[in-house]
């Protein structure tokens, strides 16, 4: 027998077994890593080439454990490219959430210099890459300089023809999230990143989170008045695990609520299945379609959104299973499309230890 608190302990060695057995019994299955997942995070380094990463999975607001392989500092902020749609139409609907804006209005009545069929666009079709005005391949938002204001940007994003009829094709990643950035400013007359801040950054303690324009990283922040809507966030790996809190627990953290569930509900609707998606990203299964501002990789019967997402062309891949209730980030600075075949592999592993 041993000794506990100076008194015999008295239980035998069986009963200490069986308060052992209902222990493990009790633990969840998904504790920790899943076995595979290493390996697999593994081979985003060593095969697929990335120089390091770090995987972060939670359920119901809790860490259930995080990975690193390779080489990354998990406090430098990192360029996340189109993980950034994710935050811009968060903040967006924020103001749609105020009345301030409507996603189905003309968006000419808040931008006048606009003129004929892009005076008609919606910020519905803004903020779905619907609008017509092209696609990532032109790069228009991209090659803008950040010292210029991004009421000058976005009007001569206007300006340019439209490429396609309004809701006729979705072309993933034009310039169309600028306009929307102007809609936002001249609807609460504040900056974009002052009204992020305000609304996002500071309410879910984002501090090492900032906007620019992947294209020109070695900008000072505070020179920045043309952030990059669709891909200018730089951030951590622990910041944008906040924000995706936020996310999977449908716009509420903490008891502090973001966006109403009638926003997150529009925001989180599907948008694209009804029009031909002509152009596609690199690294994006051909079947995944589109709600506003992220993917919706999976659908139910009901065409509601399953497996939601932003993944950027850097490689950092936020995704949230509403089946399950769990998510996570994968965070690192490679090609997508070298790495997005097993990172999608290595969520599935993730995905089968928790029960599905």
């Amino acid at each position: 027998m041993r000794e506990v608190n100076g008194r015999r302990d008295r239980r035998g060695l069986g009963v200490v077994l069986a308060s052992v057995l209902a222990l493990s019994l009790a633990a969840p299955a998904w504790a920790g890593p899943p076995p595979g997942l290493e390996a697999k995070l593994r081979e985003v380094v060593q095969e697929d080439g990335a120089p390091g990463v770090i995987a972060m999975v939670f359920k119901d607001g809790r860490l259930l454990y995080r990975l690193q392989e390779g080489d990354i500092d998990p406090d430098a902020p990192t360029p996340i490219a189109s993980a950034s749609k994710w935050m811009t139409a968060t903040l967006v609907m924020t103001v749609v959430d105020e009345g301030k804006l409507s996603l189905d209005e003309p968006i000419g009545r808040v931008i006048p210099e606009l003129q004929g069929e892009a005076a008609r666009i919606t910020l519905r079709q803004l903020m779905s890459f619907t609008s017509g005005q092209g696609s990532l391949a032109d790069m228009t938002d991209l090659k803008q300089d950040v010292r210029i204001p991004l009421e000058r940007g976005a009007l001569e994003i206007g300006a340019r023809p439209l490429a396609d009829a309004p809701g006729a094709v979705f072309k993933y990643g034009s310039g169309s999230m600028q306009l929307a950035g102007l809609m936002v400013e001249r609807a609460t007359g504040k900056p974009w990143a002052q009204l992020f801040d305000e609304r996002i950054a500071r309410p879910l303690g984002l501090t090492r989170t900032y906007w620019g324009n992947p294209m020109q990283p070695g900008a000072d922040p505070a020179g920045v008045r043309n952030p990059n809507l669709q891909a200018g966030v730089f951030t951590t790996a622990d910041d944008y695990a906040r924000f995706l809190r936020m996310i999977a627990q449908k716009g509420e953290v903490d008891g502090r609520r973001i966006l109403s569930p009638k926003a997150f509900a529009a925001m989180e609707s599907v948008q694209t299945l009804k029009t031909p998606r002509v152009f596609m990203p690199p690294g994006m299964p051909s079947d995944a379609q589109y709600a506003i501002g992220h993917w919706c990789e999976t659908l139910d019967a009901a065409n509601r959104c399953v497996m939601i997402s932003s993944p950027g062309a850097f490689g950092v891949y936020p995704w949230v299973d509403r089946a399950s209730g769990t998510y996570g980030l994968f965070f690192l600075k490679h090609r997508l499309a070298a790495v997005a075949g097993d990172l999608r592999e290595a969520r599935a592993i993730i995905l089968a230890a928790d029960g599905r």
